[in-house]
């Protein structure tokens, strides 16, 4: 699969959202950060806003819920809008049944894992998502520092996904710029979230299209690209 560019709308103007979804409309997912301020500090948007960015773009939304509870409102996320919503597998007390729900819905179904969450554990769910996503910051707050100590758990889910044959997107979030994004690429990503390095450029469309062409790149000369 092609590398997918998903620019966060957490380091977005709030208070232009419907502007801010226009300004990257090439763009492969919009990523919408749903936080609860109980599953981490910090407290952003729910379902009433994605479902006016819903009405205001064209560009499929890409929902991370990063609260407590997932099993009772994820599916209201795809009710609202969302094409593709995340769950925290620290959070979802049946992420399997959870995973099942929002596919039925029509949406896709991903689950995300903290820094400090091995995936090796929920190596028989994989066939159950469309996409996992390897936080590669600590979940909670936008314009951290990528943590390099990530790369070889991205390596260990690739060849997990590898193993079992399976169409599984691989979704980095967290620090991703042009100055680590090949390396996520590298290490086995194919969908990268990307905040501040979009929306702190001059031109967020013109970072999204770098930023592509960066981790097309370095996805041409990755081991694990050539071997599937």
């Amino acid at each position: 699969m092609a590398p997918q560019i998903s620019p966060s709308i957490l380091s977005a103007d709030f208070a232009r959202l419907a502007d801010e979804a226009k300004a990257v409309e090439g763009a492969d997912w919009l990523h919408v950060d749903v936080m609860d301020n109980h599953f981490v500090p910090n407290l952003t948007l729910g379902v009433p806003v994605v479902e006016s960015l819903a009405r205001a773009t064209d560009t499929p939304l890409d929902c991370h819920l990063m609260i407590e509870g997932p099993d009772r409102w994820a599916p209201q996320y795809v009710e609202a809008g969302a094409s593709s919503v995340t769950f925290h597998v620290e959070a979802a007390a049946a992420p399997v049944r959870l995973a099942r729900e929002i596919r039925a819905k029509g949406a896709r179904a991903s689950m995300a894992l903290r820094p400090a969450t091995p995936i090796e554990p929920y190596e028989d769910l994989l066939p159950e998502l469309d996409m996992l996503l390897i936080m590669t910051v600590e979940p909670g707050f936008g314009g951290q520092a990528f943590l390099d100590i990530m790369l070889p758990k991205i390596r260990r889910t690739r060849e997990l996904i590898s193993k079992h044959g399976l169409e599984l997107w691989l979704q980095v979030d967290g620090g991703v710029s042009a100055s680590t994004i090949e390396r996520c690429a590298e290490a086995g990503a194919d969908v990268f979230v990307a905040g501040s390095a979009v929306y702190g450029a001059e031109d967020p469309a013109q970072a999204v299209r770098a930023l592509r062409t960066q981790a097309e790149t370095a996805t041409a000369k990755a081991s694990w690209a050539c071997d599937h």
